[in-house]
């Protein structure tokens, strides 16, 4: 949608905004009112009849030169037949007939005003005083004006759509602000017409299935015969009009829309929700799509960690795990695109992985609680990855947005051989228990506090108390002893998590 972004079009003037206008003097005397209450465009008449442009002509017939929904102005210079003049004026779709009394005609003629009764075409007499080219004038004004109000709008509709793609579930936030700014239903559907995220009233149910025909319309189940589908497709049921946008990125999504109204500018509004959509649904966030295959395929074939890695394009990786963030179908893939990679793995218990480069700084994301690793090489992943589990543990616990592994310390003084075999020797009791150890191991981290170690292993703190009991018992001895507890401490942190 190479115009998603452009300038609304003008709006129309409403013609009840020219008879308003005392400076005018404009009165209507003959067609249906167009003074009150909702209506349709120009051309039919009757209430809120708008006009889209003024042309003053004395042509017997000047159809040829209308475009549909002018105030057509005239003095009735070659008025022969008022009922066939009217007649071609209604078939051009214009808006209006204003007729201008002196100095062809010191009234309107009544044969005119009839016609116009009769075809349904609102007539406005212009007084002697009023020159058509005020009332021109009048009409460019209320233009620019409508024009400034509409350009108002849409820019703070781009602002609460920008600022709604920057929230935790960006998705959601986006359809719901999109349905408020436009006053009606938006939905993200897919290619098979579900429904991934709405917001909005629900329209009836006949206007809802003529939406998800009108999706199919630019996201066709199969590629539709002698080129592409549109981009976009509109329609109108039951007075609802319809729109569909298809998002980029090959994914199939499309944006469909059902408002009661259409203003200029809500293309305009549609297109920034468009080009907002297509990123945040994007499958691959910043990443070659066919780098990341590469990787994936080396992996199945049997290349070590650091030959799969190479084609990722970095020698250095931190892990992040995440919880706690937005329960909709783009929570993992926003959290990733947040932290700047596409390598986002959701698990079903809820936690989100990352692999992000190393050179990208890690910071909170607002919903999210975040564990982030040291950064490692390819082949100390798996360790990492215990790592970000540990660091999103204790930010669980102490209820933080984030926390960091905290590497170094003693264990980096010994050579890593003699540091695990000690560690193997201390918690040999506890090794056919890694409920017992990971227990152990949080409640350490957490300098003994109960409930913060209930919280962060999701077990009931009485759980906690007799798993500490048994290791208590296990190890035989004095877990509240300071000597003790840095002992296994030590030896904890060496021994990786299973």
């Amino acid at each position: 949608m190479s115009d998603a972004t452009a300038a609304p079009p003008t709006p129309p003037v409403p013609l009840a905004a020219l008879l308003e206008s005392e400076e005018l003097g404009l009165r209507q005397i003959a067609g249906p009112s167009a003074t009150s209450g909702p209506g349709g465009t120009g051309g039919t008449g009757g209430p809120g009849t708008v006009v889209h442009w003024v042309h003053a002509s004395e042509m017997a017939d000047p159809y040829p030169y209308l475009l549909g929904g002018e105030l057509l102005l005239s003095a009735g210079v070659q008025l022969r037949d008022p009922d066939a003049y009217v007649a071609r004026l209604v078939a051009a779709r214009a808006a209006a007939l204003g007729f201008g009394v002196t100095p062809v005609y010191d009234r309107v003629p009544a044969g005119l005003a009839e016609a116009c009764d009769r075809h349904g075409l609102p007539l406005l007499e212009v007084p002697p005083r009023t020159t058509f080219t005020a009332v021109a004038r009048a009409v460019w004004r209320l233009m620019a004006e409508a024009r400034h109000r509409e350009l108002r709008r849409v820019a703070r509709a781009q602002q609460g759509l920008a600022g709604a793609a920057a929230r935790p579930d960006p998705v959601p936030a986006v359809i719901g602000q999109l349905a408020a700014r436009l006053g009606g239903r938006a939905v993200l559907l897919t290619r098979e017409g579900a429904e991934l995220s709405a917001a909005g009233p629900r329209p009836p149910a006949a206007v809802g299935s003529a939406l998800v025909r009108l999706a199919r319309v630019v996201n066709p189940p199969a590629a539709p015969a002698g080129g592409g589908a549109p981009a976009t497709a509109s329609d109108t049921v039951e007075g609802i009009g319809l729109a569909a946008y298809a998002l980029g990125g090959g994914q199939g999504l499309t944006l469909g829309l059902a408002t009661p109204a259409r203003e200029a500018g809500d293309h305009t509004v549609a297109g920034v929700a468009v080009v907002l959509l297509s990123l945040l649904t994007a499958e691959h966030q910043g990443l070659d799509g066919a780098g990341r295959s590469a990787a994936l395929v080396r992996l199945l074939l049997g290349a070590g960690p650091a030959e799969a890695a190479a084609p990722l394009g970095t020698e250095r990786w931190t892990v992040v795990h995440g919880r706690g963030g937005p329960r909709t179908p783009f929570a993992a893939t926003a959290l990733g695109a947040a932290l700047g990679s596409a390598l986002v793995d959701p698990a079903e218990d809820g936690t989100v992985r990352v692999l992000v480069p190393a050179d990208r700084d890690v910071t909170p994301q607002p919903g999210w609680t975040l564990g982030v690793s040291d950064p490692v090489g390819p082949a100390e992943l798996t360790a990492a990855d215990a790592q970000a589990a540990r660091a999103l543990r204790r930010a669980t616990a102490a209820r933080a947005e984030l926390v960091r592994h905290r590497g170094g310390g003693l264990a980096a003084l010994l050579a890593p051989e003699e540091a695990a075999a000690h560690a193997r020797l201390r918690l040999a009791p506890l090794a056919g228990s890694p409920a017992l150890l990971e227990t152990l191991r949080t409640w350490l981290s957490l300098h003994g506090g109960w409930d913060r170690t209930a919280a962060a292993l999701q077990v009931h703190r009485n759980t906690v108390r007799q798993r500490i009991a048994r290791c208590a018992a296990l190890l035989d001895e004095d877990l509240d002893d300071a000597d003790v507890r840095m002992e296994l401490w030590f030896a904890l942190r060496v021994t990786p998590e299973t």
